[in-house]
């Protein structure tokens, strides 16, 4: 006695019945650039001058010549730009400079604002 096993064909199949096959889709999620912050000292009357260009050199890896610039824009003009990064990198170079300048008891002032 032999036995014989009908396989039905998808097609076959009644429309109601759904058999899990089909064009498989993936759905990417679009990302977001994250937002960009400038890093910006103040200008204060106090600060020694090779003071901030100690910490532009320091904690924005500027060399000599791009630090002076940037401290005699921030003393001419009241303020200058150090970088643009993202909210963490920025938040953190803000908190090194401010707790740099409090420990060498200068009134150094470092804020971020967003691009």
């Amino acid at each position: 006695m032999t036995n014989i096993i009908k396989m039905q064909d998808d097609s076959q199949k009644g429309n109601d019945d759904d058999n899990g096959t089909g064009l498989a889709t993936k759905v990417r999620p679009k990302t977001k650039k994250p937002s960009l912050y400038r890093v910006l000292l103040l200008n204060d009357d106090f600060t020694p001058m090779e003071f901030v260009v100690h910490v532009l050199e320091r904690f924005f890896s500027k060399t000599g010549e791009q630090a002076t610039q940037i401290m005699l824009h921030v003393h001419n003009n009241g303020v200058g730009e150090c970088g643009v990064f993202t909210y963490e990198v920025a938040e953190t170079k803000v908190t090194q400079v401010m707790d740099f300048a409090l420990k060498h008891q200068h009134p150094l002032q470092c804020v971020m604002e967003k691009k």
